[in-house]
């Protein structure tokens, strides 16, 4: 499970036959699990500069680690451990779509940024919900029947890639899993069949 509060933004030294290779600086053994850009992976090799990862081809068709390449910044954060502060929310790194940056705008000392996303992933938004975007856990800022809204403050423009990014770039998306829940549980008690 992570928070959704980025540790570090790593760069990508090289992607070929689904190992991808990051530099950076967390420290994570063989066998350990890191969100890079919102997606869980497990460590398969690292030293003391870089860190490898296996992607599969369901994980690359259902994010955009696949248009990584050599150079690329990703967003990194290490799998909470018992004990540390959740300081964002239950995010468990299981993306459940690919959205695109509608527009970026300067909003005061931050950012307005629209993202347009598929109907499957905005039935679980709601104004003041939680969301993860590449990773960073977000407050759903405004919907609309296109996609939704996140204001970023200046810390999160600084210290994630959302600082540089555009118009049309494509970001992994994670709806808050409680409301995946509400709505199993829902579904379940409307239609067991015993009035209640």
């Amino acid at each position: 499970m992570f928070t959704g509060l980025v540790r570090e933004v790593g760069t990508v030294v090289s992607f070929e036959d689904g190992r991808l290779r990051v530099e950076a600086s967390i420290a994570a053994a063989v066998g350990d699990s890191v969100a890079v850009d919102g997606v869980c992976l497990t460590v398969v090799d690292g030293d003391r500069r870089t860190l490898a990862f296996d992607a599969v081809p369901e994980t690359l068709a259902r994010t955009t680690l696949g248009r990584l390449g050599p150079g690329a910044a990703v967003n990194l954060e290490p799998a909470l451990r018992a004990g540390e502060a959740l300081g964002g929310h239950y995010v468990q790194g299981h993306i459940d779509g690919v959205g695109r940056i509608r527009s970026a705008e300067p909003e005061g000392d931050g950012r307005r940024v629209w993202i347009d996303a598929p109907q499957a992933i905005l039935r679980y938004c709601v104004e003041k919900g939680s969301i993860a975007v590449d990773g960073v856990s977000l407050t759903v800022a405004g919907l609309d029947g296109a996609g939704f809204a996140v204001a970023l403050v200046p810390h999160t423009l600084s210290v994630t890639t959302l600082g540089s990014a555009a118009a049309g770039d494509e970001v992994n998306l994670e709806t808050d899993v409680l409301a995946k829940y509400v709505e199993k549980l829902a579904g379940l008690r409307s239609g067991d069949g015993d009035g209640s």
